[in-house]
């Protein structure tokens, strides 16, 4: 991707969540030049990797597959004594996040406001296969039998608890408009935690066309 579309697509994410009436922490808005200096005072930011993140999935096409993310807080497993995260999502119509699970971390996905968000769901095989046995799922604390490929709907206001090693695979419901997502989770870890059921790129590969207005969390090591 190129540093100019994420700088873009960051500038719009800004906008939605502030029409969305969604605050982000101040330092969600700092310039590169800000956080020289802070890498001390901002270890916790740095180390759990909280902030902007993107990614199109190695697929070229954010709009058709991609997503953007905040991680406004988390732990590290092993180092910090939080055991929780908490990450804010936006989920345009049609813009899939493939088909993944997580060996660790259980979540709960919400939808908070704009668009219906779709989820389409699997239970796993013990060799991460998916499975073609019914499952059961808690959509705020309502239990449903599903059966496999089975699409669970979420409009705004409601969630759905999602189990470690459950194949999730979710978008913005066509002619309902963007979905302002939450997650609240266990300790979340990007980089070792994701099983995709077929291989895609977590994280871009990044041209940089432009300065970056805003650094994402894995900017930081470079930046600060």
């Amino acid at each position: 991707m190129k540093r100019s579309q994420i700088n873009a697509l960051i500038r719009d994410s800004k906008a939605f969540f502030d029409r969305m009436h969604f605050r982000l922490p101040p330092w969600a808005t700092w310039r590169p030049a800000q956080w020289k200096g802070k890498g001390e005072a901002a270890r916790e930011i740095v180390e759990a990797m909280l902030g902007w993140d993107l990614t199109d999935f190695g697929s070229g096409d954010f709009a058709r597959r991609g997503l953007i993310l905040f991680t406004i807080r988390n732990g590290v497993a092993g180092k910090t004594p939080k055991t929780y995260a908490e990450k804010v999502m936006i989920v345009g119509e049609k813009q899939e996040t493939p088909m993944h699970f997580h060996w660790q971390k259980m979540e709960d996905i919400i939808n908070r406001g704009g668009g219906n968000l779709a989820i389409e769901l699997y239970a796993s095989t013990p060799d991460e296969a998916l499975s073609r046995e019914p499952f059961g799922v808690s959509v705020d604390g309502i239990v449903r039998r599903l059966k496999p490929g089975a699409t669970v709907v979420l409009t705004p206001g409601e969630s759905i608890c999602l189990t470690p090693r459950l194949y999730h695979r979710f978008y913005g419901e066509p002619g309902k408009g963007t979905v302002l997502v939450g997650e609240v989770s266990m300790v979340n870890d990007d980089s070792k935690d994701n099983r995709f059921h077929e291989p895609v790129g977590r994280f871009p590969a990044i041209e940089e066309d432009e300065e970056p207005r805003h650094l994402l969390a894995t900017d930081y090591r470079r930046y600060l």
